[in-house]
């Protein structure tokens, strides 16, 4: 079987991420990554192997700044089966007429509204509603933490209300733009936060209210759920249901913050030291007056990659079991 063409537009934070993993699959290989100017990701994509494009103007501004740009971004488009857009959020919906122009199909990240692409996607939670389709939108970190402890919940259990408290990193290590900063700041002071509603957009049954606050770290999110179940469960079986989902870690021997667990994925041989799973207090989940109660950190930078995988395989439909993609994915990424 031919392996499934990608193309990485916007080698950023997750697109850098993205790009790797699809590497480490069986099915499918990368033709190309662009990158709108030759900075040091470019430099480090053409170290690696990859095919680095550009904007039709600057092929020869890469090329003199020491990368032999293989073509234009245009040029890459009609290479691929798929396009993964990894470019800033509200750039990406600028992108649609170019995939729409070539026929090929494309997916966008979390940060582009669920309309752009009319299904948004978390791997255990709808991977069937994905199957084929010419658009996905892959959801945000905070929203695919969030659906893959949501979902095998209600479908466990039957979730009657989820409350959540998103303590938020303030920016990403490695952005010199926003950060860092000296307060706890509302995110939104308008409540509720986005969050619930994105939750919705992949299932959209739950009844979800969320509230979210920045704080001053760049290592992960933090969330605080609560959840009202309809059927009766216990503490352990809770615990039980939580540790045999395929991108839940359960934690413990001591790790008691977030700078410890990015400190265990580096400990782990992780590349970048990435978290790709939900990682969850064993500890803190909690049955309290019929109520469930639990903490998870969400490593902002990587939790989506393996789900931006799934979607590859979903749209190209080379693999129509969502079981089977994530098992195939979770292996190849050694999650």
């Amino acid at each position: 079987m031919s392996k499934v063409k990608v193309a990485i537009n916007g080698y950023g934070t997750i697109g850098k991420r993205v790009a790797d993993a699809v590497t480490m699959q069986d099915d499918m290989e990368i033709i190309g990554i662009a990158k709108t100017r030759p900075n040091y990701e470019a430099f480090v994509a053409h170290d690696k192997g990859y095919n680095v494009y550009t904007l039709a103007d600057r092929v020869d501004d890469m090329k003199k700044a020491g990368i032999p740009a293989a073509g234009s971004i245009d040029d890459m488009i009609a290479e691929a089966d798929v396009v993964v857009d990894c470019t800033p959020g509200g750039i990406g919906e600028k992108n649609k007429a170019l995939y729409e122009k070539a026929g090929v199909k494309a997916m966008w990240q979390g940060g582009e509204k669920h309309e752009l692409a009319g299904c948004s996607f978390n791997a255990e939670a709808n991977y069937e509603e994905a199957l084929g389709r010419d658009f996905v939108r892959v959801v945000s970190c905070n929203t695919t933490g969030l659906c893959r402890v949501i979902y095998p919940l209600d479908q466990e259990y039957g979730v009657k209300k989820v409350r959540v408290t998103l303590m938020r990193r303030s920016a990403d290590p490695n952005d010199v733009k926003n950060g860092p900063i000296n307060a706890i700041v509302p995110n939104p002071i308008k409540l509720p936060s986005h969050h619930g509603p994105d939750v919705k957009s992949v299932i959209p049954h739950i009844n979800i209210t969320s509230t979210a606050v920045k704080l001053p770290t760049t290592l992960m999110h933090l969330h605080t759920l609560n959840i009202e179940m309809e059927k009766d469960c216990s503490t352990e079986d809770v615990k039980a249901l939580l540790a045999k989902q395929p991108r839940v870690r359960m934690i413990g021997q001591g790790i008691g913050s977030t700078a410890e667990i990015m400190e265990l994925g580096k400990d782990m041989g992780r590349p970048r030291g990435d978290m790709w799973e939900n990682c969850i207090w064993e500890e803190s989940v909690t049955m309290y007056e019929g109520e469930l109660y639990f903490f998870q950190a969400i490593h902002q930078e990587s939790d989506v990659i393996p789900e931006n995988v799934d979607a590859i395989r979903a749209l190209t439909e080379i693999e129509t079991d969502g079981t089977k993609s994530i098992a195939k994915t979770n292996k190849a990424m050694g999650l």
